[in-house]
């Protein structure tokens, strides 16, 4: 969401100022060529979660280019620090902190490459965190050596601080913090251009249930197995259900018959499969969808699971499986919380937006839906969860059904001043970099701006554009990543080289 223009005059679209000039066509001439390279390079470590040897190459692969780059290099467990100090060494100068994160999203088998080839097709950049956030990483380095190699002379440290756990438990920043001082004022650089000045609050509902199915006259089968979604955060692109019946092939074949006549949702396709089992049949119904990034681009996503839920309406026998399809339905009405009845909107935030995220079996037998909900200041934490066991009980109440109710409540939306000076500057520097007047953003998405003092997002994602990240085949243009790297050397050469920015975020 982006928001109208706060002070116009200081956002004209003006030349870069001269020091910076020579940095940006430093970069131009003697680095741009570097930069696909070793993005392609960095994204073949599959650094998922629980991919210790992956995460510990990246590691030894990162420390190696900074040192070879010229910066100083620190291993700090969870969090690499890579600093191009101040010029002289100078005693006391602040820190401008660089964040971004080295591990990245779970994938699954819809890739149309391999997802950890760095591929490079079509002026693009394939492959699993080109987007979200390896190619950030690989802009911040060349953005760093360019200023150090060709810029004016540096007043500020600059500390790229790079993250090993951002996708999954989130741990890193909070642990690194226990023995080592934030910087004075960090840019997180894994969301939006020009600048985000909120975060909507990141929650996850689950409900679990064991009823099991119960299979009648009219409805002769069971749900033998029913899994949709890779991921929390992600939109899911495919969900499978598999139907068994002891009554022979002719009920599931009239129920195939049935589904297949009807609409699907838009951008979503089914696939039915019935085979022979024993004295009876098995069906198998996949529909596929569209993967994407749960906070950041849910509308660019087609969900799976939604859609099979609503295919099969009225046609599963009383049970578990039908009481959480019901309340994905009820759930999916919309992207923003209709169905749950999240009806509050606010003029700066929006809505607050819904992922029917996934849908899988537990160890214990029971079958766990999981919605993600990106909340708005309107509602959140302690309130949302109040509203949601209201609602969820009123719901299992009216279908006889029995839910354990469970996720997680604890995150708070994040604000910043518009007016701030740090986010004046930011948009003055990103309009000088790119001669656009994009308004500042609010973000679905929560970034490290929540784990680190005085930090806030800023890039590299420009405006009008589907984020890819989180999604099947995620790439960036190569174009993009080049004109991120001009908007981040515009940054620094103002923030980094001139006087020191006193309380950033303060008007």
């Amino acid at each position: 969401m982006l928001l109208p223009l706060m002070i116009p005059s200081l956002l004209w679209a003006a030349q870069p100022a001269q020091p910076a000039r020579l940095v940006h066509d430093h970069y131009d001439r003697r680095l741009a060529p570097r930069l696909v390279p070793l993005l392609s390079e960095v994204i073949r470590f599959p650094t998922v979660a629980g991919n210790t040897k992956a995460w510990t190459d990246q590691k030894a692969w990162l420390q190696k280019l900074a040192g070879d780059l010229g910066f100083e290099v620190r291993d700090a467990g969870k969090v690499m620090e890579v600093d191009l100090p101040a010029t002289g060494g100078r005693a006391g100068a602040p820190v401008l902190g660089l964040l971004v994160h080295g591990d990245v999203q779970p994938v699954d088998d819809h890739w149309s490459i391999p997802p950890f080839s760095g591929t490079v097709k079509d002026g693009r950049v394939l492959g699993r965190g080109a987007a979200d956030d390896k190619g950030p990483m690989i802009q911040a380095l060349m953005a760093m050596k360019a200023l150090k190699e060709a810029g004016p002379a540096r007043t500020s440290t600059i500390r790229l601080l790079v993250g090993s756990d951002e996708e999954s438990t989130n741990t890193d920043i909070t642990d690194y913090l226990k023995t080592n001082r934030p910087p004075d004022f960090s840019l997180v650089l894994d969301s939006a251009f020009p600048v985000v000045v909120g975060e909507k609050a990141w929650n996850a509902l689950t409900l679990a249930t064991q009823r099991p199915t119960a299979p009648t006259a009219d409805r002769p089968w069971t749900v033998a197995a029913l899994e949709a979604g890779l991921a929390t955060s992600i939109v899911p692109d495919r969900a499978v259900i598999r139907l068994t019946s002891a009554a022979g092939k002719d009920p599931l074949a009239a129920l195939r018959k049935r589904l297949e006549t009807r609409p699907l949702d838009a951008g979503c396709r089914a696939d039915f499969s019935l085979t022979p089992e024993g004295a009876g049949a098995s069906l198998t119904v996949t529909v596929h969808g569209k993967a994407a990034h749960g906070g950041v681009n849910l509308e660019g996503g087609r969900n799976a699971l939604v859609a099979l839920a609503r295919l099969l309406d009225g046609e599963l026998p009383p049970g578990g499986a039908d009481d959480l399809l019901a309340f994905a339905r009820q759930a999916g009405r919309d992207l923003y919380g209709t169905g749950l009845g999240l009806t509050e909107t606010d003029p700066l935030w929006g809505r607050c937006a819904v992922n029917v995220a996934t849908l899988k079996p537990e160890a214990d037998g029971s079958l766990k839906l999981t919605l993600n909900i990106r909340a708005t200041p309107k509602r959140y934490g302690s309130a949302l969860e109040a509203h949601l066991r209201q609602m969820v009980a009123e719901f299992a109440t009216a279908r006889h059904a029995t839910f354990s109710f469970g996720g997680f409540f604890g995150d708070t939306p994040l604000a910043f001043d518009p007016q701030s000076r740090l986010v004046m500057r930011l948009m003055a520097d990103y309009a000088r970099a790119t001669g656009r007047a994009d308004g500042p953003a609010i973000s679905g998405g929560g970034t490290y701006a929540k784990r680190m003092p005085h930090a806030i997002a800023f890039g590299m994602w420009f405006p009008n554009r589907p984020y890819p990240g989180h999604d099947v085949d995620e790439q960036v243009p190569i174009e993009d990543l080049h004109r991120g790297v001009h908007v981040l050397i515009e940054t620094l050469a103002d923030l980094a080289c001139g006087e020191p920015l006193k309380e950033p975020f303060k008007p």
